[in-house]
């Protein structure tokens, strides 16, 4: 259950203990609930400080977005497949199977020599059109049309991940992936949010970083218009690496065959109507979580993820939490923390164990079972997994 946080116009309904909240995001929250065009908060319990806005923050608003309730990686989410494989059909040496997903799927900076020919991506049409719409965006962006070809499919660093897991009791084997709209998205999130800081009705926010568009303005068209692109490119993105994460695993186990893919965005606005009112839903690192709604929260490196079923809350505004959420900062965590203790951490995990991911360590990361626990009104859990092999650019 939630615990209602006063203080605020509007109410900020929290799955998170209160007093764990830093100061920063506690501020933050009650920035935007005194927005005069927001509706109503909720707070999902892996909530932390954001820019702007906090991550694990689903915002409710009438006629109004603010790009910082989104976040710069417009779209990014998750996607989990379950395959016909159990533990024992995995070959003994993991290593291989981690180079060969690594060779066909590009990480950190990297993207494809030539785009992925769509075919690849079954059951996921409509990709002249999708292209077609790129020259209506921002005019800043319109020379990155080849790198964005040739990102998608591409899995980018930081907490994005694919990893191959084993699902707890029934020993299947799942592929499950975290990537979103690659630099495009990054690029068309800065430049709204650079023209939303100079509108006249922005001018006496408490922060800058939570201007928001107005609706029936060109500057709300312009920017609806980019960001619904961006979360189409995010989860075309997704389905591609799904596409290249399976062939790769039908290389090493020939004959594996796949279920239907479950995906969700944790970045993202999407129209919703709550106490009779249409409303602009913003949920940064959040899921939807409506009633039969599958959903995926990861942990960290080390720690496994869930699957989960919504179960419609509409007090959460149909939310719940996007994974485990981070305790500290990177910079902290590669203060307090070396390759020696990555790599005792990650035991019994195929990845990377050097001081360049040393900031996703688990430590870095809140426990997952407690988020999962602080939200069984929001969710049911359907599968606990634990990854064998993950995969960081």
């Amino acid at each position: 259950m939630y615990t209602a946080v006063d203080g605020a116009r509007v109410p900020i309904r929290m799955w998170a203990d209160p007093a764990s909240v830093e100061d920063q995001a506690m501020r933050q929250l009650h920035n935007v609930a005194n927005l005069p065009w927001v509706h109503g908060v909720a707070v999902m319990p892996d909530v932390h400080y954001g820019k702007g806005a906090t991550v694990g923050s689903v915002i409710a608003m009438r006629d109004a977005v603010s790009p910082a309730a989104v976040g710069v990686d417009i779209g990014c989410g998750m996607s989990a497949v379950r395959t016909s494989l159990t533990a024992a059909d995995l070959p003994d040496d993991l290593g291989k199977l981690r180079r060969r997903i690594e060779n066909a799927v590009p990480v950190g900076f990297g993207l494809h020599k030539t785009p992925v020919n769509p075919a690849k991506v079954h059951g996921v049409g409509g990709w002249d059109e999708f292209w077609k719409g790129f020259g209506e965006l921002h005019t800043g962006v319109q020379e990155l049309h080849d790198r964005a070809a040739r990102q998608i499919g591409s899995l980018g660093g930081g907490n994005h991940f694919i990893e191959v897991c084993i699902e707890e009791g029934a020993g299947r084997v799942w592929l499950m992936l975290h990537s979103g709209s690659r630099n495009i998205g990054k690029e068309l999130a800065e430049r709204h949010m650079a023209v939303a800081r100079k509108l006249p009705h922005n001018a006496d926010l408490p922060d800058r970083d939570l201007a928001v568009f107005v609706a029936g303005t060109p500057e709300m068209q312009a920017y609806r218009r980019d960001l619904f692109w961006a979360q189409d490119y995010a989860a075309r993105n997704r389905a591609t690496m799904v596409a290249l994460v399976k062939l790769a695993l039908a290389d090493v186990v020939p004959g594996t065959t796949f279920d239907d893919a479950i995906s969700c965005h944790h970045n993202y606005v999407a129209e919703e109507t709550y106490d009779g009112v249409e409303l602009l839903v913003t949920r940064k690192g959040a899921i939807r979580a409506g009633s039969g709604d599958l959903g995926i929260i990861p942990g960290s490196m080390g720690t496994g993820s869930y699957i989960v079923r919504g179960l419609g809350n509409e007090s959460s505004f149909r939310s719940a939490s996007h994974g485990a959420g981070r305790r500290m900062s990177r910079t902290k965590a590669k203060k307090l923390y070396t390759a020696d203790d990555l790599a005792a951490q990650t035991a019994g995990v195929e990845c990377r164990k050097d001081t360049g991911v040393v900031d996703e360590i688990p430590a870095a990361y809140k426990d997952i079972d407690a988020v999962i626990k602080a939200q069984t009104d929001l969710v049911e859990v359907v599968a606990h997994l634990k990854q064998v092999v993950c995969v960081k650019g």
